[in-house]
């Protein structure tokens, strides 16, 4: 499948949508409740996406989309939602940013797609752009919100990888409304017995959880998944660097912070590693004019 640039702002939808949400998780909802908050951002959105779809799984579906559910939205939501309340979110954005190494090793052993020299080289100067863009001030770290991060970065991978593995046989929107339904379903009795009654949430909040539930999860995911589908894993994993990007921008815009000119060379860094994993359309050298008047003298 060649890999084209009109699938690159699409994939990029993903990230800059996922930017914003360490902030409005921060500021807007409930620090007490994970379980609770990954249950709100996953449930509604896969059953809006289902109404869209009108399809349901079938076959070996049924099972993948509770693994990939499991893997990519119940855990993975739990765990961001408590790293997004541990963690300050430049440290949060920086331990997530090194997705894009771990997406293209785990991508070369699980569906042999070796990463290109340029992949790699783009890899390491977007991480480090990120980390001179994010890794400002001296705020303390709290050691379970790293874990919370680190497993979250190291569970998505995986669970990303596996529906691109997976994911022929179904479209796009039903197995992402499959995936996002199946781990709100997942989670919501863990939510109960482990946090009780759900928490109460003021008007901000349900603003932002429907923020969150659509634009955030319901759109991102669907822009995230297909790019899995028509590029490289390892241009989708530098794709996916603008999510700190965003989330710097997000607090530097919102919060009247300013950036520095040490956070300024981080940005330039961070788009230069995405340029330099970026796909190459390999386009089929056309037969010369003669060459059917020249194959039949032959014959």
């Amino acid at each position: 499948m060649e890999a084209t640039w009109r699938w690159v702002p699409i994939t990029a939808v993903a990230p800059i949508a996922w930017g914003t949400t360490y902030y409005v998780t921060h500021e807007f909802l409930p620090a007490s409740h994970p379980l609770y908050g990954a249950v709100f951002r996953a449930l509604p959105a896969g059953l809006l996406l289902l109404l869209v779809t009108r399809k349901l799984p079938h076959g070996s579906w049924w099972w993948r989309s509770l693994v990939l559910g499991t893997l990519n939205m119940s855990v993975f939501f739990a765990l961001i939602y408590l790293a997004a309340q541990l963690l300050p979110s430049s440290v949060a954005s920086t331990i997530m940013a090194t997705s894009p190494m771990v997406m293209m090793l785990l991508a070369w052993g699980l569906v042999a797609e070796r990463p290109a020299v340029t992949h790699l080289i783009g890899a390491g100067v977007g991480v480090a752009g990120v980390a001179l863009t994010v890794l400002t001030g001296a705020e303390a770290v709290n050691g379970w919100g790293v874990l919370a991060s680190v497993s979250a970065m190291i569970l998505s991978s995986v669970g990303f990888i596996l529906a691109k593995r997976w994911g022929r046989g179904a479209g796009v929107l039903p197995s992402t409304a499959w995936q996002l339904t199946a781990g709100g379903l997942v989670l919501l009795p863990v939510a109960v017995i482990a946090e009780g009654a759900p928490p109460a949430v003021d008007a901000p909040a349900i603003g932002a959880f429907a923020y969150i539930a659509l634009v955030g999860t319901a759109l991102a995911f669907a822009a995230w998944f297909t790019g899995l589908r028509h590029l490289p894993a390892g241009t989708v994993g530098l794709i996916g660097l603008l999510n700190p990007v965003t989330g710097v921008v997000v607090g530097t815009v919102v919060a009247a912070e300013t950036l520095t000119p040490v956070q300024v060379g981080g940005l330039v860094l961070t788009f230069a590693g995405i340029l330099l994993g970026r796909p190459v359309t390999r386009k089929t050298p056309e037969p010369p004019v003669d060459a059917p008047r020249e194959a039949s003298l032959a014959r």
